[in-house]
């Protein structure tokens, strides 16, 4: 099997999508042959798609949960063997981490996952919009319901002067290299934001040592380098959907760090903060439900006999401590007669 026999199913359901997508937004008055409505389509794309990972996202969050509630063990494996750089102390440390993991069911790499599920229908965007012009020729055969007709048209619309198929490298057209660049600085910006909100705000001091923290340190500055290199690559149509892509996923982070930030994390002492300044009970049922579940977590690592982060107390909102009233006196206080 070929791979353009692998990718056709991802190319078909991109291109129904897409033409889905420009039906209804020429039906409410759009043009049909602009560019902003063949753009419109693709974001509708990305809405589509990042919809349907959001029960895929749920569980990212949980499993970045669990990863920092085994800290504890963790620095103990990473102290251990702190100053050996010997190949036998370096295989014991990884196969002592990797038993961790498999022993708490963790995966370091689960926050990858979304990204993976995405990426065959990012390449098969890449292979629709890199093949209407052969389309429109009827050099390629149509996918899905994009007939000649309609990729002539999607491949022949523009934004701001540059046609969504166009590509910066090779392209003589200062429109096209200048919408490919002012792209490529979007998307390195909402990934870096996205990244360095995680880190300075959702996560606790104990997350921030270790490999796995300074690799993502790392990809915080090296992700810009990537987009950069790769970016000059791929149609415009195609950077549209990863600059969208993107921003879809700083806000929902965003969303998620004030609603539902992670335990001992900054962003969770600044919510807690902003319910007690309004006056409202600092657990709300989102909260209450995350922290049940995070609680349950643990319970299910200290059964395994691993030493897991501390967990969130349930503070107290004014109402409930004036129910409780003032603390018992001690006997032969000052304040009663004998």
């Amino acid at each position: 099997m070929s791979l353009s026999d692998l990718m056709y199913p991802f190319e078909w359901i991109v291109a129904w999508i897409m033409y889905l997508w420009h039906g209804a937004l020429t039906a409410v008055g759009m043009p049909e042959a602009s560019g902003w409505t063949w753009t419109l389509s693709i974001v509708g794309l990305v809405i589509v798609m990042r919809a349907a990972l959001i029960p895929l996202f749920v569980k990212q969050i949980h499993a970045s949960r669990k990863m920092q509630l085994i800290q504890p063990e963790m620095q103990k494996i990473q102290k251990k063997y702190k100053g050996k750089t010997d190949p036998e102390s370096r295989q014991k440390m990884t196969e002592e981490t990797m038993a961790l993991y498999k022993d708490t069911g963790t995966n370091p790499f689960s926050s990858c996952l979304p990204i993976l599920v995405q990426m065959p229908f990012f390449f098969g965007l890449f292979r629709v919009l890199n093949g209407l012009d052969e389309m429109a020729d009827g050099v390629n055969e149509p996918i899905g319901p994009l007939s000649r007709e309609l990729a002539a048209q999607a491949e022949s619309s523009t934004i701001f002067g540059a046609r969504l198929s166009d590509i910066f490298w090779g392209a003589d057209d200062l429109n096209v290299q200048i919408v490919t660049v002012v792209l490529i600085v979007l998307m390195s910006a909402t990934t870096f934001i996205t990244q360095h909100q995680l880190m300075r705000k959702n996560m606790p001091a104990a997350a921030l040592e270790g490999p796995i923290a300074q690799q993502q340190k790392i990809m915080l500055y090296l992700f810009p380098i990537i987009f950069a290199v790769t970016g000059v690559n791929f149609p415009i149509g195609v950077l549209i959907y990863w600059f969208t892509t993107n921003l879809w996923t700083m806000l929902q982070q965003f969303y998620v760090i004030r609603r539902m930030p992670a335990p001992g994390s900054a962003a969770e002492k600044a919510m807690q903060q902003r319910r007690r300044a309004a006056g409202k009970p600092v657990d709300t049922p989102e909260e209450t439900r995350e922290r049940a579940h995070d609680e349950e977590m643990a319970e299910e690592l200290r059964a395994k006999g691993v030493a897991v982060s501390g967990q969130r107390t349930q503070p107290k909102s004014k109402k409930r401590a004036k129910k409780a009233g003032p603390p018992p006196k001690k006997p032969g206080g000052s304040g009663g007669s004998q």
